[in-house]
């Protein structure tokens, strides 16, 4: 099991990340689309600048500081949509109107919250005890039945089934907890 701090940490950065998404998330999307990238392409890009962000040996310094973090997040989306458009041979030229395609495009605000949700289960799919997280991994994710479930984990139906029902009611307690 993780050190209290450790999910503390988590929390805090999933709470970080998911602030920084909502309130950012449609420019960067649209910073993304003007560099002449599809709408699921502009939210690849910036789903993976906050995985960059993450990695940066200054990450922890910019979360106190949400406006540096914008706009470094700003930097590495175009960085990101002109890589992708030169990797993926979408040579099509920067366009300075591209906010009107932006608002064409689906709502990239609703994806990115789906984005943050995502990194906020994941991250309380982590915190599960190991035989919980993989209960969930193969009922839920791989969507065994649960006799193929027990099976595979040697254990009998019944407990497979009360494994799951505890591991769920704890991945809905954190994920109201953050």
């Amino acid at each position: 099991m993780p050190h209290s701090c450790c999910s503390d940490c988590a929390r805090r950065t999933a709470a970080w990340l998911g602030g920084l998404a909502r309130e950012h998330g449609a420019r960067l999307a649209a910073i993304a689309r003007r560099e002449g990238l599809s709408s699921v392409d502009a939210l690849d890009v910036v789903q993976d600048a906050f995985l960059v962000l993450l990695d940066r040996p200054d990450a922890e310094a910019l979360r106190d500081r949400p406006a540096d973090a914008a706009r470094v997040l700003a930097v590495i989306v175009r960085n990101g949509a002109r890589n992708a458009r030169r990797r993926h041979h979408r040579a099509r030229p920067h366009d300075e109107a591209g906010d009107a395609l932006a608002a064409d495009a689906a709502d990239p605000g609703a994806a990115l919250d789906r984005a943050a949700a995502t990194t906020q289960l994941a991250t309380c799919l982590s915190e599960l005890a190991d035989v919980h997280r993989r209960v969930v991994t193969l009922r839920v994710l791989e969507e065994l039945d649960g006799a193929e479930a027990a099976r595979a984990l040697g254990l009998t139906p019944g407990h497979v089934a009360v494994l799951l029902h505890r591991a769920r009611k704890q991945l809905e307690h954190c994920m109201q907890a953050s």
